[in-house]
């Protein structure tokens, strides 16, 4: 027997070292599934390419903001007071529009029976 169909919502993590000039490399995804209680990111920034990109760019304060985003998506209790909300509510606050370092897309919509296996195919569309 197949899984049912599960809604989901995404999102693309995205590096952006010069938020003026509105360039960024992605770098990650992010995805959340209300009735499946999931709320998963991964990154991983290829360092060459963004360093051939944006050569000025600080890694060590990109890695330190990723970190921040990854560890507020897994609800740690030591990574802040959003990091404490509800799934959905940190989901909302982790892609809502911002001017910073670590930005996200757009939020889209999809439909999956294997949610584990679309955040891969996600990543790898969206980052490789």
């Amino acid at each position: 027997m197949t899984e049912a169909w599960v809604a989901y919502e995404w999102a693309v993590i995205r590096v952006v070292p010069q938020v003026h000039l509105e360039r960024f490399e992605n770098v990650g995804v992010i995805v959340h599934a209300r009735t499946a209680a999931l709320l998963e990111a991964r990154a991983d920034p290829d360092w060459e390419r963004l360093h051939a990109v944006f050569p000025a760019l600080d890694r060590g304060l990109v890695e330190r903001h990723l970190d921040g985003y990854l560890r507020t998506c897994r609800g740690e209790s030591d990574a802040g007071p959003v990091a404490l909300l509800p799934p959905s509510e940190r989901f909302h606050w982790l892609t809502a529009p911002r001017s910073g370092v670590i930005q996200t897309s757009e939020v889209r919509p999809g439909r999956s029976r294997d949610l584990r296996s679309t955040l891969d195919c996600l990543f790898d569309e969206q980052c490789r």
